[in-house]
């Protein structure tokens, strides 16, 4: 086997991300759902020849984790000898594979004179898969057969000319064919651009050494792995919390895991959470291990490349036939509801243990939405499928962050107010923090949510929503709050407003309001210590009120500029460190809570 050094290994690791970047960067360029290019709501990463994560773009963290499951699902079918240069493998079988039906895995073999030296694996969220509903994810589906087609791992394209009996399958199965189709086209040509980059590159530096880089690649990242793991404290740590419901009644799902840490192992016992769900809230086996990934990556090597290599010490423990490993034919449409607890469970067991590389919780749900119907201007479908932005917990010696999307959602973006309004038949008439809620109170305060109100302007829509975390909101660390609810509002003409947490295809009319509101993150110690010029500020930002700043920080601001505290007594000349915007005679004005003008 050929020999390779250090900064050689480094060029190639480079250059292999570099591929699955660029992937990255076309898929979205190339799409024509909305969903991808504007929220880009998909991932891409390569592998070995035997399926084994090499590298990956920073997309979906729910999706990464996911990638090389694919690749290997599509191995098993096909065989390592099963494919030819050009082919071109589809897969969203969410038991096995997958997540949702919607998110649907495509996976390339990258040959190099005419030997097979790894895959391109990209997987994204298709608008629209057929289904019982408009948008094909819905809250409301019993079994998998009302969310949309099922892909085995079959090829899509052999020999690099797509089967066509695929496209009239799924033309004559969605809502909206030029879209899915497009994307389709797209998510295969995004592809094909890693494969080159990654065919240039064993041309450069030879099939043998680039092999030998990929191996040492896996190597290190375990290597590297089980060093942050001598870090972290050792020992057996435990957390439980609830679902909010089962999808379909309100018949609310405990869960729990146990987390034990040695030098050499990362285990996550997921066993004893509750059975598998009647509705869409399960999270498959695929989506659960993703989920324990993401925790592990963000507390030993955050900001690291990620390999096969780096999940070697990971053990996930689960019992099938439970919310965390369903079996067919259970619904996993909303599978984010119950996946995003795998990582929040493991979160919540070691925030207190290692409070410098952990926050308290944070909003959790993805906060999903389709907005829909056919547009009365062009007489064509029209789609807004995207998630929501929430409030992140606060932390030691920081407030949380507001309105940023959820962890199993990072590097996902809010589609633009701008193009939502010129390309759909809806208003965006409020885009704003949601102060009126709040957030987790504290030391620190946790991060606030966000408020968005759509106005129908349109004769006809759908609306199909899932809101978690709005009965159990997310939890304080360390004497601080819990966080505030996620939930939504929908106004319907001449009738009473409408708040809920789940909806499945609601019809909706001209000018009918749907107003979402995302909970703000958990706080972080004792709301009495919490600094009160931090207190002052957020009156002044018009975070909270005066009033609030007495209820919930002992906090008393008056108009002769004086601040008093519990606990410490007067103090005073307190606004030293705003003067440069604030004017002193404003606080007059706060006083009356009304909002000074800065």
């Amino acid at each position: 086997m050929a020999r390779i050094d250090e900064f050689t290994l480094d060029i190639i690791e480079s250059s292999l991300i570099a591929a699955a970047e660029e992937s990255f960067v076309a898929f979205g360029r190339t799409s024509k759902s909305p969903v991808i290019y504007e929220v880009l709501d998909y991932a891409a990463g390569l592998t070995d020849a035997r399926g084994r994560l090499v590298a990956q773009a920073n997309g979906v963290p729910g999706f990464l984790g996911t990638l090389d499951l694919a690749t290997q699902d599509c191995i098993r079918k096909f065989g390592e000898d099963g494919f030819v240069p050009g082919d071109i493998c589809i897969t969203n079988v969410p038991y096995t594979s997958g997540t949702h039906l919607n998110d649907v895995t495509l996976v390339m073999p990258v040959f190099v004179n005419r030997r097979l030296v790894g895959f391109s694996t990209i997987k994204g969220h298709w608008s629209e898969l057929g289904g019982m509903h408009f948008g094909s994810w819905t809250s409301d589906s019993t079994e998998i057969y009302q969310e949309g087609m099922i892909f085995p791992p079959i090829k899509l394209f052999e020999a690099g000319k797509v089967v066509g009996a695929m496209v009239e399958m799924i033309r004559a199965n969605v809502r909206t064919p030029v879209m899915t189709l497009g994307d389709m086209e797209a998510h295969a040509a995004a592809l094909r651009v890693a494969a080159r980059r990654i065919e240039e590159l064993c041309n450069k530096f030879g099939v043998g050494l680039v092999l030998d880089a990929i191996t040492r690649i896996m190597t290190k990242g375990e290597k590297l792995t089980r060093l942050k793991l001598k870090e972290l404290p050792h020992g057996t740590f435990e957390a439980s919390d609830t679902v909010d419901d089962d999808g379909i009644t309100d018949t609310p799902v405990p869960v729990k895991a146990t987390v034990k840490i040695t030098d050499d192992e990362f285990v996550i016992d997921l066993r004893g959470s509750g059975k598998q769900a009647k509705g869409s809230i399960n999270s498959p086996w695929c989506a659960t291990i993703s989920s324990a990934r993401t925790i592990l990556k963000a507390v030993t090597d955050p900001h690291g490349p990620a390999s096969d290599g780096s999940f070697r010490p990971l053990k996930v423990l689960t019992t099938p036939g439970t919310i965390f490993d369903p079996v067919p034919p259970a619904p996993t449409s909303t599978y984010w509801e119950s996946m995003a607890f795998v990582t929040d469970l493991v979160w919540k067991a070691l925030a207190p243990r290692i409070p410098d590389r952990l926050s308290a919780g944070h909003f959790l749900s993805v906060c999903a939405t389709i907005v829909g119907g056919v547009d009365d201007r062009t007489k064509e479908p029209f789609a807004i499928v995207e998630p929501q932005a929430g409030g992140w917990g606060g932390a030691s010696g920081k407030d949380g962050e507001s309105g940023l999307v959820c962890s199993g959602d990072g590097e996902t973006y809010i589609m633009s107010n701008e193009v939502i309004e010129v390309r759909h038949p809806i208003l965006v008439e409020q885009y704003s923090l949601n102060t009126e809620d709040g957030c987790g109170k504290g030391e620190f305060r946790g991060g606030f949510g966000l408020v968005k109100d759509y106005r129908i302007n349109n004769s006809n829509a759908t609306f199909t929503a899932s809101f978690g975390r709005s009965l159990f909101p997310c939890w304080g660390m360390n004497g601080g709050s819990r966080g505030t609810p996620n939930y939504f509002i929908v106004q319907r003409e001449r009738k009473e407003p409408l708040k809920v947490r789940k909806i499945a295809a609601a019809p909706l009319g001209k000018w009918d309001l749907i107003r979402l509101k995302t909970g703000g993150g958990g706080g972080y110690g004792d709301p009495l210590k919490r600094e009160s010029s931090r207190v002052l500020s957020d009156v002044i930002n018009g975070y909270i009120t005066a009033d609030r700043a007495k209820e919930d920080y002992g906090v008393v601001i008056d108009s002769n500029n004086e601040v008093d505290q519990k606990a410490t007594g007067y103090l005073r000349g307190t606004l030293q460190a705003h003067q440069a915007r604030v004017k002193p005679e404003l606080l007059i004005r706060l006083a009356s809570e009304e909002r000074p003008d800065d």
